[in-house]
C-alpha cells in the first residue's frame, strides 16, 4: 500500500523535476522535505491567526493546510523510497500496528 503510493508520488515528482530542470540528488529529498515542513507551518500559522492571512478566505486557508499536508506526506514517501526504507515495517515496529491491514478512512 505505502510502496504503491510512494511509486505514484515518484512518477509525479520525476515528471515535475524533468520539466523544470531539477536534479533530485540524495540531498534534494531531505531538503525538499524540510521545505515542505516549513510550508505546512506557514499554512498552520495563517490558519490559526499567528501570521497574516493574505486576504485568504477560511476555505482557502483550510485548503492550503490540506495541500501542504499532502505535500509533506508525498515528500516523506519520496524520502523513504529514495533511501530504501520499508515504511510499513517501520510503522509496525514503532507504532505496533500493520498499516496494510488498517481500514481506510
Amino acid at each position: 500500500m505505502l510502496r504503491s503510493l510512494a511509486d505514484q508520488f515518484e512518477t509525479s515528482s520525476a515528471k515535475y523535476a524533468a520539466a523544470n530542470g531539477i536534479e533530485r540528488d540524495a540531498d534534494w529529498f531531505l531538503l525538499k522535505l524540510q521545505e515542505e515542513v516549513g510550508e505546512l507551518t506557514q499554512a498552520w500559522n495563517r490558519l490559526t491567526g499567528r501570521s497574516r492571512r493574505r486576504e485568504r478566505t477560511q476555505e482557502e486557508l483550510d485548503r492550503d493546510l490540506a495541500d501542504e499536508t499532502a505535500d509533506l506526506l508525498g515528500h516523506i514517501l519520496l524520502f523513504a523510497r529514495r533511501n530504501d526504507i520499508d515504511l510499513a515495517a517501520a510503522i509496525e515496529r514503532k507504532w505496533r500496528f500493520q498499516p496494510a491491514q488498517t481500514p481506510e478512512a
